[in-house]
């Protein structure tokens, strides 16, 4: 029998929160203070969704096209809502899922908070290396 890989076991948890009122400059001085490259940005109200801003976000929406990061609130530049991935999860699940809805990573949550961010990086280099692992066994 396979050994299931949860979500929570390759997740990143150490990842930026932000809220969406900030400014890109001030995204960008939390990336760079950091070292992340994903922000995660909060509800405003028990109501709302999590939203998500990469540095991809951040070079087409903002430096591509001239836009100057002080004028600029992540909220304009973010992709909300996001679908979030249970921590439970099996990493074979959650890599089905990306292909499906082409996610290239998402926020975890457990209890309706963020908990870290699962990305491919982890699914293949963490996950399906323990996968590998197993089999060999």
């Amino acid at each position: 029998m396979n050994k299931i890989i949860k979500v929570r076991e390759v997740m990143q948890d150490h990842f930026i929160m932000i809220d969406g009122l900030a400014t890109v400059r001030e995204a960008i001085n939390d990336l760079i203070r950091d070292e992340g490259t994903t922000l995660v940005v909060k509800k405003r109200s028990e109501h709302d969704e999590f939203g998500i801003v990469v540095l991809a976000d951040i070079a087409k929406k903002v430096l591509a096209v001239d836009r100057s990061p002080d004028r600029v609130n992540v909220y304009e530049i973010m992709s909300k809502p996001v679908i979030c991935i249970d921590g439970e999860m099996d990493v074979r699940y959650c890599s089905r899922l990306f292909d499906r809805f082409g996610l290239s990573l998402a926020p975890v949550v457990k209890d309706g908070e963020v908990v870290g961010v699962v990305d491919y990086k982890g699914l293949v280099l963490h996950g399906m290396v323990r996968l590998m692992d197993q089999s060999t066994d």
